[in-house]
């Protein structure tokens, strides 16, 4: 209960913002003694939105009022008090232990229309929105001179227990297809804000071809070799019967051909600068790919990758032999790499993170705390949590929590 002889008062402050605006209002709440039990700022543009709710004495609260105004005069901005009981503040205690998550919405650009939708969203599962933050740097206004990789992502702090997450995922889902922007709805906890190792598929991934079959068309067989890597993408066939069969296709290829296509691959839009900040942050990063150990090595030397397991051709004199080395990397592969290389660098699976397209990589996207889909198909689309298909590969940065800000290169 609240003591008779307290108030428990919330005073909001807006107008524009300006360094020591802060301490000025705090510094007449310490004068009087006053118990801050809560308090919360945003800038938008320069225009401050601060808010305090205090506990005081009943003697002090009219000085702290009159105080306040004459100071909110004097810096020339407005303030508002609003008395709260003891029933509300106790309401709001209450919501504190309720679930906390994040959902961030990202795209080339955000209208109001992609923002009302998603919005609209939680509200019908019952969510209340507690904080809202831009990720992303000020969007060109002109858009005719605007560069067209820029990006938008806007991340909602989000209080509550969804009614069903299972309806709300597909509703998420249906509006990034039709609205053209992407999404991830994470639980906000320790493990999502300690994120140490990303594991990502190599081959239309890191990189926009699949390999073999730029090696097929040297080989004089990429229509026969493209028609089954993409069967074996969509999930209709098997990937190591594919595998074995694309491979096979190969056959008396010449050895240099694999450095000509290596030193011409086809970076993912955004690798540079993920890479660049995911080293800068102490990640380890892996590349876990059914695609091959050469390509991967070559990606690991040009961004200091930590691990590479890949598929080893077979080469005996220069000449591919149409046969492969070990175990195939598959999708059931993957998934134990992901938990090997956890395991060795000393890290929760839920610190886990799996980039990839393909069906192949399913069973690590499920199996890492974060797992994203990339520009994937879309049986893989249907059945990961996250996908990008708006943007590049950094866009996973904000599904990390990153800003611009912190991302200069």
């Amino acid at each position: 209960m609240q003591p008779s002889n307290t108030e428990l008062i919330l005073i909001r402050v807006t107008g524009e913002d300006r360094p020591g605006l802060t301490a000025s209002v705090t510094e007449i709440l310490a004068k009087y003694d006053a118990t801050i039990l809560d308090i919360g700022q945003a800038d938008i543009h320069n225009t401050l939105s601060l808010g305090i709710l205090f506990k005081s004495e009943e003697r002090h609260s009219g000085f702290i009022m009159k105080e306040l105004l004459f100071k909110a005069s004097s810096l020339g901005v407005t303030i508002r008090f609003e008395p709260i009981t003891t029933e509300q503040y106790d309401n709001w205690v209450g919501m504190q232990g309720k679930n906390r998550y994040i959902l961030t919405v990202l795209g080339r650009k955000l209208s109001a229309r992609q923002i009302s939708a998603a919005t609209s969203i939680l509200a019908e599962q019952g969510m209340n929105i507690d904080a809202i933050k831009r990720l992303t740097g000020r969007i060109p206004l002109d858009e005719c001179q605007a560069d067209t990789r820029t990006r938008a992502c806007i991340e909602f702090s989000v209080r509550g227990t969804p009614k069903d997450r299972i309806a709300m995922q597909e509703k998420l889902m249906k509006l990034a297809s039709e609205l053209e922007m992407d999404f991830s709805f994470q639980q906000d906890n320790m493990y999502r804000r300690m994120r140490r190792l990303i594991c990502f598929d190599m081959d239309s991934t890191l990189i926009e071809t699949e390999v073999i079959d730029e090696l097929a068309i040297r080989a004089g067989v990429g229509d026969e070799v493209k028609a089954i890597t993409e069967s074996a993408m969509r999930g209709e066939i098997d990937f190591t019967e594919s595998f074995t069969r694309r491979v096979a296709l190969l056959k008396g290829l010449d050895e240099s051909v694999m450095q000509e296509i290596a030193e011409n691959l086809p970076i993912t839009e955004g690798v540079e600068r993920l890479m660049y900040v995911l080293k800068k942050y102490g990640y380890k990063i892996a590349i876990l790919s059914g695609g091959f150990t050469y390509f991967g090595q070559y990606l690991q030397k040009k961004y200091g990758i930590d691990y590479v397991y890949a598929n080893e051709l077979e080469i005996i004199d220069g000449k591919l032999t149409g046969r492969y080395l070990g175990d195939v990397v598959d999708g059931k592969r993957k998934a134990e790499l992901l938990r090997l290389i956890a395991q060795v660098e000393k890290v929760d699976i839920a610190q886990t993170i799996a980039v990839g397209d393909g069906a192949n990589d399913l069973p690590m996207l499920g199996v890492a705390g974060l797992g994203i889909a990339f520009h994937a198909k879309p049986k893989v689309v249907a059945n990961a949590k996250q996908s990008i298909n708006t943007i590049g590969l950094d866009g996973v940065l904000y599904f990390l929590g990153f800003k611009d800000s912190y991302l200069n290169m």
